[in-house]
């Protein structure tokens, strides 16, 4: 199971968690390693290539068909009517060629003011050769994970929305192998996402140039902790998360769009405390057969108070909990809403997972179809995640009838 989770880590993020549990380091340049590990983290993976190429900055970026994943309440925003959008990306290459994370998004405005939307997130974890404890082939399985969402989102006002999008998870990482003389099966959780969007445009003075500011925040994967067994093994949390952003665009002219951003981003679940240790290094416990905790505050608690806890239970303090913020900026430059050209990056502080990465990407969108690319080059050489490809492919509607999806082209080609 260690095994199995380890390279869950792995796929999903290709950080110091994962090696700091392979190889027993606790220890980062005179610092204690003290990563935060929930089940299913591929959750939080940006499965789109326009987030891809912008450090996976999207909570608060211009509405599109991905929206699901990083903001549900942008929907209302589109200027289209119905959207879908199909992502892959080949996960881990430099290490094995046979993990993959597929996405499908879609969404439909109802009216001006509300919006259905569904996506389905598919993760494979290729072949693995199952052992006993001793050792002996169990033979091979194929572990895989999927999470499917349903959204409902709101316009308040003109410049303001909201939703809600509830999410049903799977994931079956053991193929019913026997841990701890207990029978595993397929984890099962419910969860839901609440979030919020605000963009307002503006005139730049006496200028032709019109901008753009939007701001957004999502707090995803609200939901019961996941188990899987029947018996005695432990109940993981998911991956709850807040993201806030901002984003502001200036149109220079007809022709070229510029867009810049920030956003940050902090698991909502608690950090793991340090615990007292005895002359050997092993856990102390209390008459009552619970570890005693040295610093920090017991995880062992119910998913809402983990939420609020998750703030100030570090036990390195208020520095530990600014460690646990990730942050992530990005730009967008757009010719004409044709060609666009992308670049990001994202750090997260080497004792709560190490991910630190540039971005790149570029995409063309003529009439209702849109092909987006996204490279990733990591700070660290030969870690993970480098030479990370994503791949979308939109289609966007502003209506049902045919004359209006061939005007749709014309107009976008002969926009001056």
């Amino acid at each position: 199971m260690k095994k199995i989770l380890c390279l869950m880590l792995l796929a999903a993020f290709g950080c110091t968690a994962a090696y700091s549990q392979a190889i027993g380091n606790h220890n980062y340049l005179g610092q204690e390693l003290n990563t935060i590990t929930t089940a299913v983290p591929f959750l939080q993976v940006a499965p789109d290539s326009r987030s891809g190429a912008m450090g996976d900055m999207g909570v608060a970026t211009s509405a599109d068909a991905n929206s699901q994943h990083h903001n549900p309440s942008k929907y209302v925003f589109n200027k289209n009517k119905f959207g879908i959008s199909i992502s892959y990306s080949p996960w881990l290459r430099k290490l094995v060629n046979d993990i993959n994370l597929l996405y499908l998004g879609t969404y439909w405005k109802i009216t001006d003011n509300d919006a259905l939307s569904f996506s389905l997130r598919y993760f494979s974890l290729g072949d693995i050769q199952f052992t006993d404890m001793y050792g002996a082939p169990m033979g091979t399985q194929k572990p895989n994970e999927f999470a499917i969402d349903l959204g409902y989102s709101r316009k308040l006002i003109d410049q303001l929305s909201i939703a809600i999008t509830p999410r049903f998870i799977y994931s079956n990482l053991t193929a019913g192998q026997y841990v701890e003389g207990q029978e595993t099966n397929a984890g099962l959780a419910g969860a839901a996402d609440v979030s919020m969007f605000y963009e307002q445009d503006f005139e730049l003075g006496n200028s032709k140039m019109n901008s753009t500011l939007r701001a957004g925040f999502n707090i995803s994967n609200i939901g019961n902790k996941i188990s899987y067994s029947s018996g005695t093994l432990r109940r993981d949390f998911l991956p709850t998360n807040l993201k806030l952003g901002v984003s502001y665009a200036i149109d220079f002219d007809d022709y070229n769009t510029l867009m810049a951003g920030v956003e940050v981003n902090k698991l909502l679940v608690p950090t793991p405390p340090e615990y007292q240790l005895d002359s050997n290094g092993r856990i102390l416990y209390d008459a009552a057969n619970n570890p005693i905790i040295a610093r920090g505050k017991n995880p062992d608690v119910s998913v809402a108070q983990g939420i609020f806890q998750s703030f100030a239970d570090a036990p390195g303090g208020a520095l530990e909990e600014f460690r646990e913020v990730n942050w992530s900026v990005g730009l967008e430059y757009s010719y004409r809403k044709l060609l666009f050209v992308r670049a990001g990056y994202f750090f997260e502080h080497p004792t709560k997972g190490n991910r630190q990465f540039i971005t790149v990407g570029a995409g063309i969108h003529y009439s209702i179809f849109g092909l987006d690319l996204a490279y990733l080059f990591t700070v660290d050489q030969h870690h993970p995640l480098e030479n990370t490809l994503r791949f979308t492919l939109t289609f966007d509607f502003a209506s049902f009838k045919k004359d209006d999806i061939r005007n749709q082209g014309k107009e976008q080609m002969g926009r001056k």
